[in-house]
This record gives structure tokens, C-alpha cells and sequence, in this order.
């Protein structure tokens, strides 16, 4: 970690917006007459990051920009993964040792082998507070870190905050007041209709121009614009009970937001509710930024935003420039490379599954038969070369020589044959489930960086690994 000559500031906010592109912020820049969007666009340090490793559009990159170290580092590839032992996939942070509270949800960050800037934050300063409020349980765990002080989340189906007692003040006391107080109710009662007139808006589909759109919240909330209010709102409510930013102890807030609205199938705006996603975040970014401005003083305080991609470039826009979008099946490769290795060697269960960009063998059959591990490897490795889609396929201690993948998996969870597919291909489990759920080839996220005091800003580009440090 770089050692700053400058003071930390009282209070860092750091927002991990899901879907936030520079694209749409560029679009959306007339409407910021007023706003925290405004306010960011006209005095924060602007740039896009990229990442370096494969981006499926799930937490492996809330991972990276929280550690700043890639995923054969800090251990979360994808949001599931394949267990050998019981041939199922498992959730990346489940932990059957801690239990949920509000939730049947155990989670928490044990599996993330890096430290990350809360983390930091701590050793740093062992008196800081630090707090995490998401809208999904693995988002909010990966900014919470190992180190926070609490960590809670949104449950849209319960109307409730709930949390993890992996941190020891389990569900923080200004969540509890929210959920007794009917918080979450009370915004999710309402009806999501355009702000404006449905003309004003630069991109509404055929159908928003004939009848606009029309949501409860309550079947939405997620993907409404009251969830981003309801962390803006719960994260001011922790900051004024736990006095955050109001001593000389460095302080932290991470938080989760959100501009993918329900029918959002890309990161770009194609859509009316989509646009009005951004306009809401502009107006609870601003809220946030002027209450802090009252409480603790505009020159005590930092703001890091920084989007998420989890979409990129629908399918379909894609096509539309004759660029279609292909599919690649992980169960079917594993089922065909079972028959293969049956024709090979006898009918037995060769192949214990396959997931993400891994094939897992059955090393136990194959160490019975004493059968050799790495010839078989080789053999899968060139049986799945000649699948329409893969561009290169090998055993899996092979990927270091690939800097892309090197980067991508982690020891622990690789598989003993690996493979890239080819630009334009869309990883799936199976025919219903999604891996990758990004197909551009490399998605870039904006970043901005507003402080209301003076700090050093980077002089050159860098990529999402250098988040991490941005702030310290």
C-alpha cells in the first residue's frame, strides 16, 4: 500500500454502482442540473478502469476492486463454484459456521484469501468504523471485508435489513430501527412511474412511448430506484449514530447501488426506466453528499464511485451490427467428454462435472484404475479443441502460460482441464443458466473520485487493481 503524505479524511464513501457505465453518464450529462452525478462530473478525478482478468458480470470484480489483486489471488473467480466432494455448486462465501440474522443465509469473507481496503482501513487504524450496506449478501460481505464492523443487506421478499454475524455488531442499530419502524414497507408500496414526460427521455422504447411504464415496488425492488433511497438513507442514518467522520479517526461506508432497471438486459441504456434509474441516483448521491456537507464539514470527507459491469453489450445489440452472440454449453461439453472417455477406457463415470471454464475428472476412478492423470488431461484437452467455440483447451496447471486465465483462476477451485472460449461466445452451465453473463471482450467501468480537501490524484491510467489503493 502507498504511504499518502496527506491526511485521511474523517469519513471515505466508497459506491459500487451495478452497471454504471462512462457511456451513460456521457448521455445523461444535460440532466445534471443538480445532483451528486453533477457534482462528481464537475469536480472529482475522472477515468475508466479495465479489469485484468475475465469479467462474467458477477462479484469477481467487487472482489478485485475491494483487494487489488486479480482472482488467483484473492480466490473469487465466479459467485459459485464446483465442489469435488459432493460433485454441487456451492456459493463462494457460504460458511456454515456463522448463521444469518434475519436471513438463513451463512455467509461471510472467509473464502476471500486477500485483505481488502477495509481491511487495510483497519490495521491502519484499529478505532475505525466501518460499515456496509448492499443489496445483494455476497456484495455487501466483499465490501464489508473481513474487518468491518457490521454488514447488512436488502431483503426485498421480507421488506427487511438483514445481515451476517461474522462481524460483531451483527445487524447495526440504525438497520433494526429501518425494519421496526417499516422503512422498507413503506417505500416499497409505491408505484415507479416516470419523473418526466416520457418525450424528454433520450432513449424510451416503442412500447414506453405509447403507454410509459408502470411498477409496484414492491415486485421490483431491487431494480427500482427506492433500494438505491434506502441504502442513501440507511447509510446516513449509521453515520449519524455512530458519529461517523465526527473525530480524527478515519471512518468507512461502503455501499452498494444500482442503475439496472427490471427489464435492463445490457449495461447501456436502452430503455425509459433504465434512464430514470440514473436520474434517482443523481438525486440520492446529492442528498448524501449535502447532508455529509451539514454534518461534518465538506472539507472531512471523500467519495469514490466506480461502476460494475454486469450486463455489458446485450446479445442483441450485438447482432445488430452482425455481431451475433453464441453459446457455449458447460454440461453438454462435460456429458460428450464422459462418452468419449468411455469409448476410451470402459463405461465408468469419468467426468465429475463441470463448471465455469472447467472440466473435473474423477481422480479417484482414474487413480483406481491407475490410469495416468496427465494423458488423460491431454487427451480431454484436445477432444474439446475441436468444439465449435473453444479457442484453446489444456490440463489446468497449464494456465500460467495464458495471462488472461493465469489471472482469472485460482488454484483451488480449477478444474484438471481448463478452456477459453473464442470472442462473440456466451459461457453456459446449461441451457437455462448463465455464467458469463458479460460478453464484451473488455468491459471498462467509469471511476470517479471527489474529495473535499486536497489529495494526490494518479497522473496515469490504471486498472481496477489500483482501486484499492486510490483511497489510502
Amino acid at each position: 500500500m502507498t504511504v499518502s503524505l496527506y491526511a485521511a479524511p474523517r469519513l471515505t464513501v466508497v459506491a459500487v454502482v451495478d452497471g454504471l457505465t462512462a457511456e451513460n453518464l456521457a448521455t445523461l450529462r444535460p440532466y445534471w442540473q443538480q445532483g451528486g452525478i453533477r457534482t462528481l462530473s464537475e469536480e472529482a478525478f475522472q477515468t475508466t478502469i479495465a479489469y485484468p482478468h475475465l469479467v462474467y458480470g458477477g462479484n469477481e470484480t467487487t472482489a478485485t476492486l475491494m483487494t487489488g489483486v486479480t482472482p488467483d489471488r484473492h480466490g473469487y473467480t465466479t459467485d459459485t463454484y464446483f465442489v469435488r466432494r459432493d460433485r454441487k455448486v456451492h456459493t463462494m462465501l457460504e460458511d456454515e459456521t456463522v448463521r444469518g440474522i434475519g436471513t438463513k443465509q451463512q455467509i461471510s469473507a472467509k473464502n476471500l484469501l486477500s485483505q481488502t481496503m477495509t481491511d487495510k482501513m483497519r490495521l491502519s487504524y484499529p478505532e475505525a468504523k466501518i460499515y456496509a450496506i448492499g443489496l445483494q449478501p455476497s456484495t455487501a460481505v466483499l465490501m464489508a471485508g473481513h474487518a468491518a464492523n457490521a454488514c447488512c443487506w436488502l431483503d426485498p421478499t421480507e421488506q427487511l435489513w438483514v445481515a451476517t454475524a461474522a462481524y460483531s455488531e451483527g445487524l447495526p442499530s440504525a438497520a433494526f430501527e429501518q425494519n421496526k419502524a417499516g422503512r422498507i414497507a413503506t417505500l416499497a408500496a409505491r408505484q415507479w412511474t416516470p419523473r418526466m414526460d416520457m418525450l424528454t427521455y433520450t432513449a424510451p422504447t416503442a412500447q414506453e412511448r405509447k403507454k410509459g411504464f408502470s411498477y409496484d415496488v414492491k415486485q421490483v425492488l431491487l431494480n427500482a430506484p427506492e433500494a438505491n433511497t434506502l441504502v442513501i438513507e440507511l447509510a446516513l442514518a449509521i453515520q449519524k449514530a455512530e458519529k461517523m467522520g465526527m473525530d480524527n479517526t478515519p471512518d468507512m461506508l461502503m455501499l452498494q447501488l444500482n442503475t439496472l432497471s427490471p427489464a435492463a438486459h445490457s449495461d447501456r441504456i436502452a430503455s425509459a426506466e433504465q434512464e430514470d434509474m440514473y436520474l434517482w441516483l443523481n438525486q440520492d448521491l446529492g442528498y448524501l453528499m449535502e447532508q455529509l456537507d451539514k454534518r461534518i464539514g465538506r472539507t472531512n470527507y471523500q467519495v469514490l464511485v466506480v461502476g460494475r459491469p454486469i450486463f455489458g453489450t446485450d446479445a442483441q445489440t450485438l447482432s445488430d451490427i452482425h455481431m451475433p452472440v453464441q453459446q457455449f454449453n458447460a454440461d453438454r461439453a462435460a456429458a460428450l467428454t464422459g462418452t468419449y472417455l468411455m469409448a476410451l477406457y470402459g463405461h465408468e463415470r469419468w467426468v465429475d462435472g463441470a463448471y465455469g471454464q472447467s472440466i473435473y475428472l474423477n481422480r479417484t476412478l482414474i487413480e483406481q484404475k491407475r490410469l495416468s492423470l496427465e494423458t488423460i488431461q491431454r487427451q480431454v484437452a484436445n477432444f474439446l479443441m475441436d468444439f465449435e467455440g473453444v479457442q484453446i483447451a489444456m490440463p489446468g496447471h497449464e494456465a500460467v502460460r495464458y495471462p488472461m486465465l493465469n489471472t482469472t483462476l485460482c488454484k483451488r477451485h480449477t478444474g484438471d482441464v481448463i478452456f477459453l472460449l473464442q470472442p462473440g461466445w456466451q459461457l453456459m452451465q446449461d441451457e437455462k443458466h448463465t455464467i458469463d453473463k458479460v460478453i464484451d471482450d473488455n468491459p471498462v467501468s467509469p471511476l470517479l473520485f471527489w474529495s473535499g480537501t486536497i489529495r494526490p490524484m494518479p497522473q496515469d491510467q490504471f486498472d481496477a487493481t489500483g482501486v484499492a489503493d486510490l483511497i489510502f
